[in-house]
């Protein structure tokens, strides 16, 4: 039904530094912006598989407290309805936390020093492969919007989700704190009816990157 990747960055910034975290998602369903991408400046959650609207808040919340995230995932499905139908991961500074549940197959995650990848009804573990390596060889001084949804897209090639349905949608979420506000223009971005939501989403990022790119320099 959906695949996922949760993304920990940390970049120098002055003396210190500064953590940014993101996420992007896709799914053969309308409007997954809404339920699944959940990001802060202390964490990032996916949360998929009968999704509803009260994990992803939580468990960022339970971050946001912070807690680490293996013990907010574990927090939040002792807090919710029929934990065994949720899949969920996420990254924090220090920790990851994945949970499956009853998730159909093809299902699975993988994990990287700073990602977080997980999937289900899955066309073949090779997705979960693809977007991982798509992330890990993508040039880190790019947008992290961009190569979010790049990793998507490696997603999609190699199989993505094994249904075909005509609603699909895609979104991605970056929370980069401390960098310059225009970044927002291009970093909370959603498709949530198309039949091409991932090449959709590509060009919104294009287009609001190229947009401010011309109205800054107006400015």
């Amino acid at each position: 039904m959906t695949f996922s990747i949760c993304v920990r960055e940390t970049r120098a910034a002055g003396d210190g530094e500064r953590v940014r975290f993101g996420v992007a998602v896709a799914t053969n369903n309308p409007g997954i912006g809404v339920f699944c991408p959940f990001v802060s400046g202390n964490g990032a959650v996916a949360t998929q598989h009968y999704t509803v609207g009260e994990v992803g808040p939580r468990l960022l919340g339970y971050l946001d407290d912070g807690l680490r995230a293996d013990d907010a995932v574990a927090a939040t499905l002792a807090a919710v309805s029929r934990p065994h139908l949720r899949q969920v991961h996420a990254l924090c500074r220090e920790s990851r936390g994945v949970h499956h549940g009853d998730a159909p197959s093809v299902y699975g995650d993988r994990v990287g020093g700073n990602y977080s990848v997980a999937g289900n009804t899955l066309a073949g573990e090779a997705v979960l492969d693809a977007i991982a390596e798509a992330f890990e060889h993508a040039d880190p001084d790019r947008e992290l919007a961009a190569r979010l949804v790049e990793a998507l897209a490696a997603g999609e090639e190699a199989g993505g989700d094994r249904r075909n349905d005509d609603v699909r949608s895609a979104a991605v979420r970056v929370v980069d704190p401390g960098a310059p506000i225009a970044n927002e223009w291009y970093n909370d971005l959603r498709v949530d009816a198309s039949r091409t939501p991932i090449a959709d989403l590509t060009e919104q990022h294009k287009l609001a990157k190229d947009y401010h790119a011309e109205a800054a320099a107006e400015w």
